[in-house]
This record gives structure tokens, C-alpha cells and sequence, in this order.
């Protein structure tokens, strides 16, 4: 055979070897690709046996479209209601909705600590008592901030709390007063953005005391009302959402596009690639919480504690962190907060005492105004008559002391059916257990890694729980009072889960109830309420993450919104 034939053959065998490798390569690939996107979730996972969509069990993407939409949690409760207590909803993710469950995952030594997706909420770079994952992290910090936060201590006269909820309270009856004069009566108040500002100088003062950033946006005189309603403006930017949406599923690359400076940061301006346009949200009230700090650090560098003049100061939960850090410096060292860590707590929980307690007690007010409910209300304007002065039971100002407007059985009754229906968060809260181990929740077996989680708002509308769940009913909770029997209501106090449960349970659960309490008994001790027109045949909207939640029943939902009139009781 010629040289040139030689040549030839040898590149013609190359070549079908090469395409023979290249169609193998790609075979393999294909293989590969669907043992592990298909195959593997579908068939050998452990979590394959537990029900569901298929295409929620391939890709964490499908979940996340519902995100995007605004529909996560309505989709969760829809899936519950189709495929049961146990439905997986991605390839590492299974939602639960049964009381077995629920003590499996978020009970006392569960073993199950909270994801990264809470990462987002760290402030300052720094964690908190909302982020840290490991119990043990979370237990250390819960310590300094346990015996401020409970509920003796809230309702003590002598404490910080009372004092400061009172003072608030006759700032919104003022408000409320002030508003039905300039407006000739008839335009009615907008109670959500009302509401928000008495939870912030609410909670501002409980944490800060009224000289190192205690607000007053309520107060109509102050010269820096308007600065500090503003605080709350980048809560209310509807892009918030989309903000969220990018915060959890891409987080990398939200965190690059905020932390651009100079040119890029130009140019990721004019391209419109922010999520939401800076300030982002949190930013004034972050900002707010830092330089409340930063005057306290200041304070004490010259003052000492027990010289302190301001009792709000030395009463306020920044200063008994600030103590207690001091004696933990002393006694172990290591487990130290430093300045930042401590600034990084207080903004936490700034954060998260302005809308929970807002929505929850613009819900009561506007279930208690629909003309369906007028029963509801005239029961409660009969119960906080009923308090006497010669009792105790009402304060200098003529409102119901914390501890009597506390033991309000109906008011009691209808906060917690508002919590129920209208539970300021009402998402999925995401556990994954700890130590890498596999477990076993409600007879499934749940492998490392796996993301589990439970949330208020389909626990709350179990049918098989709640009697017309979807129905508005205080009496539900009242003993003898309503159709459902003693049995019943035991089993619904166990299924109530507005605060969550186990170590992980809202540590300031007993300061909300306060400020809700003491607030809706004075409101209903010298008003009735009725909807303004602007909002009849409408629910309210509350923000949550990447949702809207109103009141599935009506037919619109006006976000941020809540229009009311409040007409004088006649003596």
C-alpha cells in the first residue's frame, strides 16, 4: 500500500473513533444527566415515597416560581389538601402539616435548627438570635434577653413596658381624635400606617429608651415625627418582594449587585438589575438602630450605669444586654458580645416588633368593624365597660391597666382568632436537622440535608381542626362558647401556632400581646369602629416575605391599606 493510502486509512480509523467517543461522551452524559435530575429524585431517593408533584420533586425551581408569583403558601395549603399531612415540594424539601410533625420538628430537642435561608436577616454582617442555626448559639444568646422579654417582667408597673405602652396608647387615642376634627368626620383613619407607627415607638423605646432612638411618630407636636415615620418607608416599597425572591434563591448574586460602588454601581443603576432600588428595605430602620447604638456606646463611655439618670435608659433592653455582656466578659470570656454583635440583636428585634404587632392588630379592628361581626364587637365594648375604676382596673388616663385589659377573656378570644387567621407570618418556617444525620417525622424518613418545614397558615385552616376554618369566630377559643366542645377547643390550643413552638417560640410574644391588649381595650372603652366605604367588600393586605396575605374570602385586597371610622361611645 502507498505512503498516501497508509495516511488515509489511518485518518479515516481516527475519525470514527472520534465520533465513536464523542457519540460515547455524549451518551454518557445524557446517562448521567437523567440518573441524577430524573432517576435519582424520582425513584431512588428516600424522599421519592413521600407524595407529591413530580415536578416540584425534580427542580427547587418549580417552588420557587411560586415564590416569584406571589402564591407559595396558598400552593403549599392547596398541595396539603390534595396529596396530604406529608407532601414533597423539591428535591430536598418536604412540607409538613400534621400536630405530630409539628412536635417532631420544632419541639424542645428536636434536633432541627434553622437553614441558611435565614442568613438574610443578619444585620451588620453579623448573626443574631433570629439567624443563628445551632440551638446552642441560640440558647447563649436567649439568656441575656429572656427574663426583659417575659411576661412578669412586661406587665410590671414599675417596669419599662407598661409605662411606655400606656404613654403610646394615649397618643393614638390623640391621633385618632386629632384626625376626626381635621377631617370633618367623614373621610375615616387609616389605621395601617397608624398602627406601624405605634409599634415602632413601641418598640423602640422598650429597646432603646427615649434618649438613644426611642421614636415618636405618633406624637403630632414632635419635631422629628415626620423623620421617623419615614423609617418606615422602605417596609412599604412593594418591591420588597422581589427583593426577597432574589435574597433566598440567589443570594450570591443579590449580594454582589448591592455591594457595587463607584462605576459598576452606575451602571447596575442604569441598567435597572436591582431588585429593589436603594434604600433597600431595612435600610433607614438599620441605619436608625446603628446610630442608636453608637449614641448609647458614647453615653456609657462617660456616665456610669448606676448614675444613670434616664430610667427608660437604664431599663431598656440595650442596656441590660450592654450589663450583661459586661458580666459574661468577665466570666467566660469568648462567649463576649462586642459592640456590633449587641447592635446587630437590637436592630433584630427592632425589625421585628413593627409589622407583626401592626398587622395583627389592624386585622382585629377591621374583623371586628365588618357589619357580619357587629355582635363580636358589642360583646367586647361590654366587657371592657365592665372594668372598674375602684378595681385597679383602670389607669390615670382613663384606659385599662396592662394587667386588666391581660385578663380579658374575649379580648383574649378574638386576638387569638385574628393570630389564627391573620398571622402576620404566616410562611413556611425552614428547618434542616443538625449533625447530618437522617430522621423520622410522622412515619417518613427523612434524609441529611433534607429542608423540612411546617407553616401557620395551613395548620390553621385544617378543616378537620378548626370548625369553618375560613370563618371569623372568637368564641371558638372561649369555654361554652360556640358549638365546638371542650375537647375540640383543647385540641385547637395545641394546633395554635401564631408564635411558633419549642426554643425557637417568639421571645417577644408577651410584649406583643401587651401593646395588642392594652391598645384594642382603650380604643373599645371610648369607640365603636365601622368600615369606611373604601373598604367595604375589601380585605386589608399585609406584606410577608414575597406574599400578600388579606382575607381569602373577599373579593379585593387593598395592600397597606385599612380604612376605618371610630365614632365616640355616648356616655
Amino acid at each position: 500500500m502507498e505512503s498516501s493510502g497508509i495516511i488515509s486509512w489511518v485518518t479515516q480509523a481516527v475519525a470514527d473513533n472520534a465520533e465513536v467517543a464523542i457519540v460515547g461522551s455524549v451518551l454518557l452524559i445524557l446517562i448521567y444527566g437523567f440518573y441524577y435530575t430524573i432517576y435519582e429524585p424520582l425513584v431512588v431517593s428516600p424522599l421519592a415515597k413521600i407524595p407529591g408533584p413530580k415536578l416540584f420533586a425534580l427542580t427547587k425551581w418549580r417552588l420557587a416560581y411560586e415564590d416569584w408569583t406571589g402564591a407559595r403558601t396558598t400552593c403549599l395549603r392547596d398541595l396539603h389538601d390534595q396529596y396530604g399531612p406529608a407532601v414533597r415540594v423539591g428535591p430536598a424539601e418536604v412540607s409538613f402539616s400534621s400536630l405530630a410533625a409539628l412536635r417532631a420538628i420544632y419541639g424542645a430537642g428536636s434536633g432541627f435548627e434553622r437553614t441558611t435561608f435565614y442568613r438574610m436577616f443578619d444585620v451588620y454582617g453579623r448573626q443574631n438570635l433570629f439567624t443563628f442555626g445551632p440551638a446552642r448559639q441560640h440558647a447563649d444568646r436567649k439568656k441575656a434577653l429572656a427574663h426583659a422579654y417575659s411576661k412578669t417582667t412586661v406587665l410590671h408597673p414599675e417596669a419599662l413596658a407598661t409605662p411606655l405602652i400606656q404613654r403610646n396608647v394615649q397618643n393614638y387615642l390623640a391621633l385618632i381624635e386629632a384626625q376626626r376634627s381635621d377631617n370633618a368626620k367623614t373621610e375615616g383613619h387609616e389605621i395601617f400606617h397608624s398602627l406601624h407607627w405605634f409599634s415602632l415607638d413601641s418598640i423602640t423605646g422598650f429597646l432603646y429608651g427615649d434618649k438613644h432612638g426611642g421614636t415618636h411618630a405618633l406624637q403630632q407636636d414632635h419635631p422629628q415625627r415626620e423623620r421617623d415615620r419615614g423609617l418606615l418607608n422602605d417596609i412599604l416599597d412593594p418591591a420588597r418582594r422581589h427583593l426577597s425572591w432574589f435574597a433566598v434563591h440567589l443570594p450570591s448574586h443579590t449580594k454582589w449587585l448591592y455591594t457595587r460602588t463607584g462605576l459598576q454601581e452606575k451602571v447596575v443603576d442604569a441598567l435597572g438589575m436591582l431588585p429593589m432600588m436603594k434604600p433597600a428595605t431595612y435600610t433607614a430602620i438599620r441605619t436608625h438602630a446603628l446610630s442608636s447604638w453608637k449614641s448609647f456606646e458614647k453615653h456609657v463611655a462617660t456616665v456610669k450605669m448606676a448614675d444613670e439618670e434616664d430610667k427608660t435608659t437604664s431599663l431598656s433592653i440595650m442596656s441590660r444586654l450592654y450589663q450583661h455582656n459586661h458580666t459574661a466578659k468577665v466570666k467566660v470570656g469568648s462567649a463576649a458580645m462586642d459592640g456590633l454583635d449587641m447592635a446587630s440583636e437590637l436592630a433584630d428585634h427592632l425589625l421585628a416588633g413593627i409589622d407583626t404587632t401592626s398587622d395583627a392588630t389592624m386585622f382585629a379592628i377591621w374583623a371586628l368593624s365588618r357589619p357580619e361581626h357587629a355582635h363580636y364587637q358589642s360583646r367586647l365594648l361590654a366587657e371592657v365597660a365592665s372594668l372598674s375604676d375602684s378595681n385597679g382596673e383602670i389607669d390615670s388616663q382613663g384606659n385599662p391597666t396592662a394587667n386588666a385589659a391581660d385578663k380579658l377573656p374575649f379580648l383574649d378570644a378574638v386576638l387569638k382568632e385574628t393570630l389564627r387567621l391573620y398571622a402576620p407570618l404566616p410562611a413556611t418556617e425552614p428547618r434542616v436537622h443538625a449533625g447530618g444525620k437522617d430522621a423520622v417525622i410522622d412515619g417518613w424518613t427523612i434524609p441529611a440535608g433534607t429542608v423540612v418545614g411546617m407553616d401557620p397558615y395551613t395548620i390553621h385552616r385544617n378543616p378537620e381542626v378548626f370548625r369553618d376554618p375560613l370563618e371569623f369566630r372568637p368564641e371558638r377559643w372561649m369555654a361554652g362558647g360556640g358549638p365546638d366542645t371542650e375537647e375540640e377547643r383543647a385540641i385547637i390550643r395545641r394546633w395554635f401556632w401564631a408564635f411558633s413552638s419549642g426554643g425557637r417560640m417568639c421571645i417577644g410574644m408577651h410584649l406583643a400581646m401587651a401593646e395588642m391588649t392594652m391598645l384594642l381595650a382603650a380604643i373599645y372603652r371610648r369607640y365603636t369602629t365601622r368600615l369606611h366605604t373604601k373598604q367595604e367588600n375589601a380585605s386589608p393586605g399585609i406584606t410577608s416575605r414575597f406574599e400578600v396575605f388579606g382575607d381569602e374570602t373577599m373579593p379585593t385586597v387593598t395592600e397597606h391599606e385599612c380604612w376605618v371610622h371610630f365614632d365616640p361611645i355616648k356616655n
